[in-house]
């Protein structure tokens, strides 16, 4: 009798382990079916993108806009509006006038980007400089400046405020961002403070806007608000250090250049925290080396790595990138939106500090 209660027992704690174990596939069994996935955001921003007619006259001004619009990219940012919308409580529907002008803001950016570069391609096609001229390219990216904002017209007067409000925040700190990097070319005595408000400036601002942006159409409080965006400032910053590392470290990308930052002497974290640790001649080793314009590209990669090896940067920035992306998770966890919300926004994060390219 009492073999017989324990099988029955033993029977009913199985049938309850199993219940648990696929309580604990929820959050997975819905990030794949999109509930939580970035791509169900993307997914519906590309299809309001491709709903909109972007060519009018005078059509050598709107052609380049809806060419640069069309090139592709990650639509991360647009995306992040979205799902911070919907983490809100709000319809996706409602930010995607946000969303659109976020986009509308990032491609503007490229355009004068290349044009400082001299850039031939974006994307694998020529850029809106090479394939029209320079001053359409000019004159094409200020038109997109003036769309962003008046995307921000279609909010009632309140979010109109709070958003435009944001978006010139933002938009002026992008440009400073972009003023330090060029600064920064010619110096030999930039710091990692000022390196880290560089990036935070030319990349990580406009992820955290982003999202701040979703959260203001969803009406969500200030402090959720302003959580959700230190959210995004911090994973921006460890993004864009996480560049820095695959850069050198990480796996070939087809069509990019390996340790590119190293054949153009960019002052990345890794090179200012090697001088910060080096010797003397080991420091004075690599600035000549930065200083050269005729060495041999492969040496130069060969030398440089090897410096940073040597003063263990490859996992000192490892260790920054964690130290961001942990205090980003910090912001996650304060925010009062759902817990498979918080997930999902933890999820994008590990999966962007995880890539190999």
């Amino acid at each position: 009798m009492e073999t017989l209660k324990t099988k029955k027992v033993s029977k009913v704690l199985q049938k309850f382990n199993i219940c648990i174990k696929l309580f604990n596939l929820i959050p997975l069994f819905l990030q794949k079916f999109n509930l939580l996935n970035i791509e169900k955001y993307r997914e519906v921003f590309l299809n309001h993108l491709k709903s909109k007619e972007f060519v009018k006259e005078p059509e050598g001004l709107y052609e380049p806009v809806e060419y640069i619009l069309n090139l592709g990219g990650k639509r991360l940012r647009p995306a992040l509006v979205l799902m911070s919308c919907e983490s809100f409580g709000s319809d996706v529907t409602k930010a995607l006038d946000a969303a659109l002008a976020v986009e509308v803001f990032h491609n503007f950016s490229l355009i004068h980007d290349d044009i400082m570069d001299e850039a031939p391609l974006r994307r694998g096609k020529q850029t809106v400089h090479k394939k029209w001229n320079l001053n359409t390219g000019i004159l094409s990216g200020d038109a997109m400046m003036i769309m962003a904002y008046q995307l921000f017209e279609n909010y009632e007067s309140q979010k109109f405020k709070a958003l435009a409000e944001l978006f010139s925040k933002t938009a002026l700190q992008v440009c400073e961002g972009q003023q330090y990097d060029i600064d920064f070319e010619t110096r030999n005595d930039v710091s990692l403070a000022e390196y880290l408000k560089m990036i935070t400036y030319k990349t990580a601002v406009l992820v955290a806007a982003s999202l701040k942006m979703g959260a203001i159409v969803a009406n969500a409080t200030e402090h959720d608000a302003d959580n959700i965006y230190e959210f995004g400032l911090n994973l921006g910053i460890a993004f864009q250090l996480q560049d820095d590392f695959l850069d050198v470290f990480g796996t070939a990308d087809f069509g990019k250049q390996m340790a590119g930052d190293i054949i153009e002497n960019k002052k990345t974290w890794l090179y200012i925290r090697t001088l910060e640790l080096a010797d003397t001649s080991d420091k004075q080793r690599l600035e000549d080396i930065y200083k050269s314009h005729d060495m041999n590209s492969n040496d130069k990669i060969t030398e440089v790595v090897s410096l940073f090896q040597k003063y263990q940067v490859d996992d000192l920035i490892k260790e920054e990138i964690e130290r961001h992306t942990n205090k980003a998770y910090g912001y996650c966890d304060t925010n009062s939106m759902a817990e498979i919300y918080k997930d999902g926004f933890k999820s994008l994060a590990q999966e962007l500090m995880h890539r190999t390219v």
